[in-house]
């Protein structure tokens, strides 16, 4: 210990009656060895598996077992150590990889987690037909009679209703042509 630190604490104290100095009791205080590895903190960050089975982590991605798309795992590493784990919530370890380094932009796959990705998508293979392209087409006369039920109208041809009464665009078109006259012009500046 420090010498000045020793000499610069000279209180008294009673310990199981004896009389004593808080430096006495440093000295005497014996000190375990320093360790020779430092505490195994760990690090735990939340994840979503992403539809190709990946997890992201520290500008990488690692694999996991498919079918876990979607799911919140997650990712647990040890200071200090080259290895990462993925776990579930209910602690089990789904994965475990060899750390790329941080930023890499690398993808870390297991060769199980290929395999089994593979045999899921040859599963879901399928060589019906595939779906019919949705082709556009206008409401038949059925429906357009039924959608004027449903608002209350009588039913009518709706081709044969005028939807736009044109006559009144047609006489301001009209006036448009026409060149306005000089009593015209006197006649708005009022």
């Amino acid at each position: 210990m420090d010498k000045l630190a020793i000499q610069m604490d000279l209180r008294k104290r009673k310990l199981d009656g004896a009389s004593t100095t808080v430096a006495a009791l440093a000295e005497a205080e014996p000190l375990l060895d320093l360790p020779t590895r430092p505490f195994p903190a760990e690090l735990e960050q939340t994840r979503v598996v992403s539809p190709q089975g990946l997890v992201a982590f520290a500008g990488n991605h690692y694999s996991v077992p498919p079918g876990l798309t979607g799911a919140h795992v997650t990712v647990r590493i040890r200071l200090g150590e080259d290895d990462l784990h993925v776990v579930t919530a209910s602690r089990a370890v789904i994965a475990h990889h060899r750390r790329a380094p941080d930023g890499a932009g690398q993808t870390v796959r297991d060769a199980g987690h290929v395999i089994a990705l593979e045999r899921a998508v040859l599963a879901s293979f399928s060589d019906k037909a595939p779906c019919r392209t949705k082709v556009r087409r206008p409401p038949s006369a059925a429906a357009q009679a039924e959608a004027e039920k449903l608002r209350g109208r009588p039913e009518s041809d709706v081709a044969n209703r005028v939807v736009i009464d044109l006559s009144h665009y047609a006489a301001v078109a009209d006036r448009l042509r026409q060149a306005p006259t000089h009593e015209d012009q006197e006649r708005e500046s009022e």
